[in-house]
């Protein structure tokens, strides 16, 4: 996402409190050590689980075993919440990004993922690409997602803010315009 429509909820920010920028959200999500993945089950439950996220090219990334919980969740729905933040209520700034997953399998992109995750922890994330899928040496394929944000939300805190950012195109859900 660049460049998008920023705004501040005064509802839920302190009075006089400034939007957060794109750029401060953006580098929380780039820097984020883990991200907490939010799907819902066939049946209408929510599934929350910790993983690791890549930031690239506009969209956080993230990887689950074809037989996973989050797999199946998402063959049913796309939609998914990734959240990422602190657990200190005076300060530190939470991100939630809201959108769609789409699978990654061209080859292209894969390398230039699997060459992001090495940066992640130290380099303790090594993917090898597949056959449109990552290997390692750990476990079975992990298929690769991406979301592009349908809406980001920023929430600070030592200054309380509430900010939204949008892409400029028009959101294909309709109770998000």
């Amino acid at each position: 996402m660049n460049d998008p429509v920023t705004t501040i909820d005064s509802r839920f920010s302190d009075p006089g409190a400034e939007p957060t920028s794109w750029l401060a959200a953006q580098e929380v999500l780039e820097n984020a050590q883990i991200t907490w993945l939010s799907t819902v089950r066939a049946d209408g439950r929510p599934h929350v689980t910790p993983l690791v996220a890549v930031w690239l090219d506009g969209a956080l990334h993230f990887t689950v075993g074809p037989e996973e919980q989050k797999a199946v969740n998402l063959a049913a729905n796309p939609n998914v919440v990734l959240t990422t933040g602190r657990a200190a209520w005076d300060e530190g700034l939470d991100v939630m990004v809201e959108g769609a997953v789409r699978r990654v399998t061209d080859r292209e992109s894969l390398e230039r993922l699997a060459a992001a995750w090495r940066t992640k922890w130290d380099g303790q994330w090594q993917f090898e690409v597949g056959d449109g899928v990552f290997r390692n040496d750990v476990g079975g394929p992990a298929l690769v997602f991406a979301v592009e944000p349908a809406k980001v939300l920023a929430f600070g805190r030592g200054t309380n803010t509430h900010t939204r950012h949008v892409p400029r195109r028009p959101s294909p859900f309709p109770s998000d315009r």
